[in-house]
């Protein structure tokens, strides 16, 4: 699963979450339902941050710094 986002000084880039949402560490936690890809649609910026209906949210800086210095961000990879 992932996202097209684009900043407003015109860096853009995609997120990609599948190996995140995979993973075991995600069990029991807010980002959980986004394993639906129903729920996963519901997706929604607000305040300049990416959110879910579950609380779910991505840090808009690091989404921010990666995309800037690679194009993509892998949540939950390392930088």
């Amino acid at each position: 699963m992932c996202l097209r986002v684009k900043f407003i000084d015109g860096t853009s880039g995609e997120v990609q979450l599948q190996r995140f949402l995979e993973s075991p560490q995600v069990n029991g936690t807010v980002f959980e339902p986004l394993r639906d890809p129903n729920v996963f649609r519901q997706v929604d910026v607000q305040l300049g941050a990416v959110v879910w209906p579950s609380g779910a949210d991505l840090a808009p800086d690091s989404m921010y710094d990666a995309i800037h210095a690679r194009g993509h961000w892998v949540v939950g990879e390392e930088p």
